[in-house]
C-alpha cells in the first residue's frame, strides 16, 4: 500500500502546523511573557459562606461617589446580590466567586465580562458613564437553570 502525493502533502502540512502552534505558544509564553495570573487569590469553594467578604454579598461604598466594592457570589442559578446600585462615573470593583461550577459574568451593553471559577476570586474593575439598568447574565453554560441566572446593575445619576 502506497501513500499518494495528496496524503503526503496533508501529513506534511499537519506536522508543520503542530510545530507552528507549539512555536507560537512558546513565543507568547516565554518571550512575550503572557502567563496565567500568578497572583490570583484562591478560596476554598466549600467555605465561601464562612468568608466575611462573601457570607453577606453586598455593595460597599469605599470612597463616596468614587469607588464601590461589590462582593458577589455566583451559584447555580443566581447571583447574590441580584441588584447592584452605583452612581454614574464611579469605579466599581467586583469581587466574584463561585462555590459550585464555572460561571460567566457579563454586564450586557458594556465590555465587562469575565469567568468565575470555583476556588478563585475573580476581580474586575469598571467605570460606568451612562445611567440606566444593565442586565447581568451568566455567559458560561452552568447547568439546567442557566437561562434563569441574571442580575441587574443600576447606574444612578448620583
Amino acid at each position: 500500500m502506497s501513500i499518494n502525493k495528496y496524503e503526503k502533502a496533508w501529513l506534511g502540512f499537519s506536522i508543520i502546523m503542530v510545530f507552528a502552534f507549539l512555536g507560537i505558544t512558546g513565543y507568547f509564553s516565554f518571550v512575550a511573557g503572557f502567563q496565567t495570573p500568578q497572583d490570583a487569590e484562591v478560596i476554598d469553594p466549600t467555605k465561601i459562606d464562612e468568608d466575611e467578604r462573601f457570607a453577606n454579598p453586598r455593595v460597599e461604598e469605599v470612597i463616596p461617589g468614587e469607588l464601590y466594592n461589590v462582593y458577589m457570589v455566583a451559584r447555580m442559578w443566581s447571583y447574590s446580590p441580584t441588584e447592584i446600585r452605583v452612581p454614574k462615573g464611579a469605579y466599581v470593583k467586583f469581587y466574584i466567586t463561585s462555590p459550585d461550577v464555572q460561571h460567566g459574568f457579563h454586564v450586557v451593553g458594556t465590555n465587562v465580562q469575565t469567568n468565575v471559577i470555583p476556588g478563585y476570586i475573580t476581580v474586575i474593575t469598571a467605570k460606568f458613564e451612562k445611567t440606566g439598568e444593565y442586565l447581568i447574565v451568566c455567559n458560561e453554560y452552568c447547568g439546567r437553570g442557566h437561562q434563569f441566572m441574571k442580575g441587574t446593575l443600576i447606574v444612578t445619576e448620583g
